[in-house]
């Protein structure tokens, strides 16, 4: 059965501050309800998708907030970055945390992220190949570098905590052959209308498990997106939501490469456009039944981006989420 984590995005409405004192917060609600895992998302530059350039002093905070919840990055985006400082950098926070580091990574990197960092005219995935490894041979405690530089502090087992996101099977394979975690999308590129992202990742994940080594344990994770509410909030709550996903829609939600206009959806047609499960606790645990890919991960990651529904809300729907709809699924929780 799946454990159950938290993903924040930061994506409130307020200045830095306030989206990063609402964020632990959220952290600290998620660990008292049940949760296993926290995960914070990396963005350089773009306020609007959270403006958290570092993960890493969040993620010290967040450690020293709580005692029990696992806290990891979804994701460093490893191309931006060098890897022996984000090695330094994790080990720091997983002996701050006592043990408790997930380290989730991934290849995708934009040109204009690139040259801003100093990466001009570069490939991402030569980047990321070229980085993999060294970040690899400094979390074991291998010699760097000419002199034999070896990383201090050394925090044990990091390597094997790492995790990979991928939205394809060549992305699986690569996880699965290295003995990686999967970290899967709450969306699926180039799926159609009506498609379930969990259909479609299926053979995603069975593509991971073929590649995984014999006696390997598979590792999961499934990004999803849920807002749970009380009945009685259901019509304020729809208000605000539909506000909040009529702005996405008008950007980027499309039909046959067609842009599609909000004012022509109703309610249910935004949050199924937008991959969001939404309702009571009856109704968020009937349409997560349905999740092929998520009963079949190990871990299934709740945001709740991209309605970001305030922290009010979040912090119902956490608790509504970790002590209600998990256990309703027979989904693993933390006492």
């Amino acid at each position: 059965m799946p454990r159950i984590g938290f993903f924040t995005r930061l994506l409130e409405d307020g200045t830095a501050s306030q989206r990063y004192d609402w964020a632990l917060q959220q952290i600290q609600q998620a660990e008292r309800c049940g949760f296993s895992t926290a995960w914070i998302a990396q963005h350089h530059f773009n306020a609007d998708e959270g403006g958290l350039p570092t993960p890493w002093p969040l993620l010290g905070a967040a450690a020293q907030a709580t005692q029990r919840i696992r806290l990891g990055t979804a994701v460093v985006t490893l191309p931006h970055e060098n890897p022996v400082r984000t090695a330094e950098d994790a080990a720091v926070v997983d002996i701050l945390s006592g043990g408790r580091l997930e380290f989730g990574i991934a290849p995708g990197a934009s040109a204009e992220n690139l040259d801003a960092l100093g990466y001009a005219n570069t490939n991402a995935r030569e980047l990321f190949n070229d980085k993999l490894p060294i970040l690899r041979a400094a979390l074991a405690g291998e010699p760097l570098g000419q002199a034999g530089m070896v990383l201090q502090p050394l925090a044990e087992g990091l390597n094997e905590r790492m995790w990979q996101a991928t939205f394809s099977a060549n992305g699986a394979t690569r996880a699965g052959q290295a003995g990686d975690g999967l970290m899967l999308s709450r969306i699926q590129p180039g799926s159609e209308v009506g498609e379930l992202v969990g259909d479609l990742q299926m053979p995603i994940i069975q593509t991971y498990i073929k590649q995984l080594a014999d006696g390997v344990a598979p590792r999961i994770l499934a990004s999803r997106t849920a807002v749970v509410i009380d009945e009685e909030n259901r019509s304020a709550a729809l208000q605000h939501l539909r506000s909040r996903v009529a702005v996405l829609a008008e950007r980027n939600l499309r039909n046959n490469g067609e842009l599609i206009s909000a004012d022509d959806l109703n309610d249910a047609d935004l949050l199924r456009y937008t991959n969001t499960y939404f309702g009571t606790v009856d109704e968020v645990a009937e349409q997560l039944a349905g999740d092929q890919a998520a009963n079949a991960s190990t871990e299934v990651s709740f945001q709740v981006h991209s309605l970001d529904p305030g922290h009010e809300i979040t912090m119902r729907s956490l608790e509504l989420l970790g002590t209600q709809v998990a256990p309703a699924l027979g989904w693993s929780i933390e006492n």
